[in-house]
């Protein structure tokens, strides 16, 4: 017999927990889907969440799957969601091993994958020494020699902010040239502009020494800031005909006060659903779509 839920949610993350936690809390029935691959799993511990600074993020999940599972309408199921289709009565869901759920609304909290830029060695450092946010790790790294790739304004933005964590040198990519106000500004600021391309990062990874540059010459990184550009993790949304906005960092999904998605009944949370990402922001959002979702079921328990 195929199971059939008020609302299923589609990631176990901060976003995905948060939503399923609301649903649960109205006594609705709830499955999160979960493929245990969270964006924050490189990082050692989160950081601007109130009450859970510096907290490992595999332990704040852990945390919140044990709290979602205290309410008896709540199931957390460990599988990837490989298709998602109308039906007359919500939505089918397909698994990746072949097994079929229904449910009457859907929530989309499978998150972005990072794309950093194309030099070996980002990625075995990703989320130790090579960052992408001073407000979540900038403390982490204070005082030390930084670095910061800036190939559009956001590299710039980020620049002109690092000099208040430690000495920054910016590396402009592609010959990609501030204006001159931008320039006295950084300058100002205490930004070393580079303008030679960085071939190579130095030191056993994750830690990072220093780079080497196009002409040679090595200079002392410890913490290198780089702006990566995210993607959905899956075609989900594209499949369900969801539309999408252009962001910052790459496409969010385009949603209503609640989380409500341009197809009804589809809500999104979380990193896919919004420009600006961090975990509160992800709690934050997952609250809103779970009341969304529950709105949505209180609408149709009338029709």
């Amino acid at each position: 017999m195929m199971m059939h839920y008020d609302s299923i949610v589609i990631g176990g993350g901060s976003a995905g927990l948060s939503a399923a936690q609301a649903l649960a809390r109205a006594r609705r029935q709830v499955l999160v889907i979960d493929a245990g691959r969270p964006r924050n799993r490189f990082a050692t511990a989160v950081h601007n969440v109130f009450g859970h600074d510096d907290t490992p993020p595999a332990a704040l999940l852990a945390k919140g799957r044990a709290e979602l599972r205290r309410y008896r309408t709540a199931s957390i199921l460990e599988a990837e969601a490989a298709s998602a289709a109308p039906d007359a009565d919500g939505f089918t869901i397909g698994l990746a091993d072949g097994g079929t759920l229904r449910t009457r609304t859907l929530v989309l909290a499978c998150g972005m994958r990072d794309v950093l830029p194309p030099l070996d060695g980002l990625q075995a450092r990703w989320g130790r020494s090579v960052l992408h946010c001073p407000y979540c790790h900038g403390y982490e790294v204070a005082g030390q020699t930084l670095g910061v790739f800036a190939g559009d304004a956001m590299g710039l933005h980020r620049a002109m902010m690092l000099p208040d964590w430690g000495p920054t040198t910016c590396f402009l990519e592609n010959g990609f040239e501030p204006d001159a106000d931008t320039a006295a500004k950084l300058a100002k600021r205490g930004v070393t502009l580079e303008r030679a391309p960085v071939t190579a990062l130095l030191g056993d990874a994750p830690a990072l020494a220093g780079v080497r540059l196009a002409d040679g010459r090595e200079l002392p990184v410890q913490a290198l800031f780089v702006g990566s550009r995210v993607e959905p993790v899956d075609g989900l949304a594209d499949s369900l005909g969801c539309a999408w906005d252009a962001g910052p960092l790459g496409p969010h999904l385009r949603v209503d006060a609640f989380k409500q998605t341009t197809v009804p009944g589809v809500f999104a949370a979380g990193d896919l659903s919004q420009p600006m990402h961090s975990v509160p922001l992800a709690m934050a959002s997952g609250l809103l779509a779970g009341v969304g979702a529950h709105q949505a079921l209180i609408v149709r328990d009338l029709d």
